[in-house]
């Protein structure tokens, strides 16, 4: 396509500083969160909050128990008030108080005293990590249960514990939140998070947080040409309620989408690719990835996250997972280890600008068209050095591998893969080119 109107570059790096974004995640690590509940209600009541000083509504949606959803029904909403093991002298061993993960995800009532034999049909620990709490959930079928670190349990004596867990499994509802910022077009961008776990800070907190940064940041946009969604939804049954409710909207419209999930840490950055890796959601984001330090790219067949849901066959959507170290990769996840020391600003800065880097380079792409016949005289425009001289003219290659390229079949990530370059070295050369009436 020829291109008619110059594209502004008018992105900023520096609206969310990792300090910020920590500063969120640092807020909601504490809340006992599952698939459904007010731990759910509660975070995203503090996203809201944030996203609210900014001139940003997010909508809350509620979804009745029993929903067909696809091959699946919404399940009950779990409601845990408190969580405790005691011993006989009335020594709490563990209380879910003092960590929520203590308690297993979904556990059933139970008011029960076993002697310490019995306690392993209670009790989970992570032998291979026995410093650690382990996170365990039983979201579909009903049975009490705590988590303790191997250590912990290997020092219990013998006798008789008192189990107590009060909550409650009744008919409610889902809950999960979306916000659209309008573009110049309706085709869609997606980013996507979830808001199921509890203190976990870089499998859980840590995607919610760098959206939220993302969201004002795209809201303080000009001229958009994409129009963006942004969801907050408990994992996997959240995603399918999503996709089931917004299925048509979503094949009409989604270019490319992102799910966003452990992505505080510094030690890597991760793409998970889509069903057969040949959207325009892999080939792009594998192309911001490639400028970075240490980069791994995973084939769907090592999914885990709402990727899942998206590239299910017959949903088929161009949905990606974007991660720093991958879930299940480092050694700290689903696990008490998983804390606020784990993720760190510089971490979680780091998948904030790549995700500029990606908004940017999508605001971009275009498939380009160079406008004169042969070599264009790049000097008279400003655009080459008027004396050529050895080992001088190294600035200049981009811009003629950019032109030789620009012939129309290419778009900019293409053009990026063939010549060796990320999307973040021919956006301002783009933007010159078409200011000069080139492209």
């Amino acid at each position: 396509m020829r291109c008619s109107t110059k594209i502004k570059t008018d992105f900023s790096y520096n609206e969310a500083s990792g300090t910020e974004i920590y500063d969120i995640a640092e807020r909601i690590f504490p809340i006992c969160r599952s698939i459904t509940g007010d731990g759910v209600r509660k975070t995203l009541s503090i996203l809201a909050d944030y996203l609210y000083k900014d001139g940003i509504e997010l909508k809350f949606h509620e979804v009745p128990t029993g929903t067909q959803v696809f091959d699946w029904l919404v399940p009950k909403e779990w409601v845990i008030r408190s969580a405790y093991i005691e011993d006989e002298q009335g020594n709490i061993v563990i209380n879910m108080m003092d960590n929520n993960l203590h308690v297993m995800g979904y556990s059933a009532p139970i008011d029960k005293w076993v002697n310490k034999d019995e306690l392993h049909e209670y009790v989970y620990t992570q032998p291979e990590q026995p410093d650690v709490i382990p996170y365990v959930t039983s979201y579909y079928k009903e049975r009490s249960g705590f988590c303790m670190s191997q250590k912990q349990f290997n020092s219990l004596k013998n006798g008789k514990y008192h189990l107590f867990i009060d909550s409650e499994l009744k008919c409610g509802s889902l809950t999960y939140a979306d916000v659209i910022f309008p573009g110049k077009t309706e085709r869609e961008l997606m980013f996507s998070s979830y808001i199921c776990h509890p203190s976990m800070a870089n499998n859980e907190c840590s995607g919610p947080a760098v959206l939220v940064a993302l969201m004002k940041y795209v809201n303080r946009m000009k001229n958009r040409k994409y129009t963006y969604r942004f969801v907050l939804n408990p994992e996997t049954i959240g995603a399918l309620v999503y996709i089931h409710e917004n299925l048509l909207e979503l094949k009409k419209n989604l270019d490319a989408g992102i799910i966003l999930t452990c992505v505080g840490d510094d030690r890597d950055y991760s793409l998970v690719e889509t069903r057969y890796g040949n959207t325009l959601a892999d080939k792009s984001v594998k192309a911001i990835l490639r400028g970075k330090s240490h980069f791994s790219l995973y084939s769907y067949l090592e999914r885990g996250s709402d990727e899942r849901q998206y590239n299910a066959p017959g949903i088929d959507l161009p949905v990606v997972s974007f991660s720093r170290t991958k879930p299940r990769v480092y050694p700290e996840y689903h696990t008490s280890a998983d804390d606020m020391n784990l993720i760190s600003p510089a971490g979680l800065n780091g998948s904030f600008l790549a995700m500029v880097e990606w908004i940017q380079a999508m605001e971009h792409n275009e498939r380009y068209h160079i406008n004169v016949l042969g070599e264009p005289q790049l000097g008279k425009r400003g655009l080459y050095p008027t004396i050529s001289q050895k080992g001088k003219l190294n600035e200049s290659k981009i811009i003629f591998d950019l032109i030789a390229y620009a012939d129309g079949k290419n778009d900019i990530f293409d053009i990026c893969e063939r010549i060796g370059v990320v999307p973040q070295d021919i956006i301002v050369i783009i933007d010159k080119l078409v200011e000069n009436g080139l492209l």
